[in-house]
């Protein structure tokens, strides 16, 4: 069989939307299908989506994306040799066994309604608020599943009494998924990644297992949670009632993995994805660096069963192209997220204006939930260019500020350089389409910012390693960076030194104005 006649799929479930693209045995899309689905805030700072919403979303995306392959004449139906899945991470849902129904909502990994949780956890506890780090890496925080899900055990009616049963189960988005492509109520997979898993505040990084010592501590019944699996092996095939079946799933990731190993970051290697929020990973090879300076560790990836694990340092911005979208839909400043570029553009600085994103509190390196968002140094000259141009500098403030963190903790060791001896980031996401913003991120930090010819990595990276379940790609064939490179657009830092330091002192000032303003009275 030829190269033309293999395709991979790849799911690729997103914060707002889901997409299905089949890529060819040369990584190259050649059927694709996006569909959103709908975002509901109950109260202020809840965030949930409907999970059946979203199994819909895929079936769907599935369809349509074969379909349109087919009308180019590609083979699917009997070139598709596996598909991969990749998905927004902490977001968390728990479902019957019996009868494939959620028992709640999805609750979205920015929601913050576990503040509370939060804060009695860190007094009750002997550690306070890194009590857990040491044997997941993460913090104390509304972030991730864990807290969510122990929201859940306290207030859905019902849920404690089918979990004694044995009917309740919990997963991640990608657990949710499995379970339902390979056969829902008749005997679907319960499943998950150690790269999602490494995001639930469960699981022991040198172990890569559930944390006995954790799961009693927070009273979290072991028995509702999935199996954990590597990246990259043959999981289950997809059951019949779906537009593709007897496939096999042989990929999975969480969406900043996938974007890891689509953008071919080996150890010392960082790249950063702009899309509802940012996420910045720098690769720290087999090794678990602790941070000192308010990042994350986790698990980059693990490629096989067998294969050794690569962990990160990751930062996680919370609020990103999703400031973009409040311009859009909040305040009716733009129409269309892409007319941003443009309507910046127009002026050649914010005049003084700084906005801090802080919509639901700040993560790294910050974390502070008690921050709310501000947009500071208004005066009568300003307009709404100013405004658009601070928004997004205040994306690019943001990833320099996980950056710089990243630097202390990795260390000169830790770090890669080209041959110019410059640390390059690496970029992807829907937002880097936007020039403006790829510059400013390189004015900002002082040095070269990498955006591939692809930008959709995230896809791409779930493709790689359920190709490589299969035979289909070889890893020397993903981590081969030099060709990637060739085709890349490299943005090149020309801000003078002088204002780039007063232009980072004056965010720092403006991040200080946001914190301590959660109980503002309404």
């Amino acid at each position: 069989m030829s190269g033309a006649d293999v395709f991979i799929g790849s799911l690729d479930q997103g914060t707002t939307s889901t997409r299905f693209i089949i890529y060819d045995r040369f990584a190259s899309a050649v059927g694709s299908h996006q569909v959103e689905f709908t975002q509901f805030y109950p109260q202020a700072g809840w965030v949930e989506h409907d999970p059946m919403e979203i199994v819909e979303s895929v079936r769907i995306c599935m369809a349509r994306a074969l379909d349109k392959a087919t009308a180019e004449g590609h083979n699917v139906d009997n070139g598709l040799k596996a598909i991969g899945l990749t998905n927004q991470r902490e977001t968390t849902v728990v479902w019957s066994k019996s009868t494939g129904l959620p028992l709640y909502n999805a609750i979205v990994w920015m929601d913050v309604r576990t503040s509370s949780l939060c804060r009695k956890l860190e007094k009750e506890l002997s550690g306070g608020r890194t009590h857990f780090v040491e044997s997941c890496g993460l913090p104390i925080s509304t972030y991730f599943s864990a807290l969510k899900l122990l929201w859940l055990l306290d207030n859905v009616e019902g849920l404690n009494e089918a979990v004694k049963k044995g009917d309740a189960i919990f997963g991640t988005i990608d657990t949710w998924l499995i379970w339902n492509l390979t056969g829902g109520v008749k005997n679907g997979l319960h499943v998950t990644d150690l790269s999602n898993a490494s995001r639930t505040m469960l699981m022991n990084l040198k172990t890569l297992d559930w944390d006995k010592s954790t799961l009693d501590t927070l009273g979290i019944p072991a028995k509702m949670l999935p199996k954990i699996i590597s990246n990259s092996e043959i999981i289950g095939n997809i059951a019949i009632g779906w537009p593709i079946t007897g496939i096999p799933i042989s990929g999975c990731l969480g969406d900043q993995h996938a974007a890891m190993v689509g953008q071919a970051c080996r150890k010392g290697e960082a790249k950063s994805t702009y899309g509802t929020g940012a996420f910045i990973l720098l690769n720290t090879g087999e090794e678990v660096i602790k941070s000192d300076h308010g990042l994350l560790s986790t698990v980059a990836f693990k490629l096989g069963p067998k294969a050794p694990v690569n962990y990160a340092l990751e930062g996680s911005i919370a609020i990103a192209g999703a400031a973009v979208q409040w311009l859009r839909d909040s305040l009716g400043i733009i129409s269309s997220a892409s007319e941003i570029e443009e309507l910046a553009s127009k002026v050649t600085s914010t005049g003084g204006v700084y906005f801090v994103p802080a919509f639901n509190g700040l993560f790294a390196p910050w974390w502070r939930d008690d921050a709310r968002g501000v947009c500071i140094g208004i005066t009568r000259f300003t307009n709404k260019s100013h405004i658009a141009r601070a928004v997004l500098e205040s994306m690019c403030f943001q990833v320099k500020d996980v950056l710089d963190s990243m630097h202390k903790d990795a260390g000169k060791k830790g770090e890669a350089k080209s041959e110019g001896k410059e640390f390059l980031l690496r970029v992807d996401g829907g937002a880097t389409v936007n020039n403006l913003l790829m510059q400013i991120q390189a004015d900002l930090l002082g040095s070269p910012v990498v955006r591939p010819a692809d930008i959709e990595t995230t896809a791409l990276g779930a493709a790689y390693a359920a190709g490589l379940a299969v035979g289909v790609y070889k890893e020397n064939e993903i981590f081969a960076s030099g060709e990637k490179m060739k085709q890349a657009s490299i943005f090149k830092p020309v801000l003078e030194e002088e204002l780039r330091k007063k232009k980072v002192d004056s965010w720092c000032r403006a991040v200080s104005r946001s914190f301590d303003l959660a109980d503002l009275s309404l």
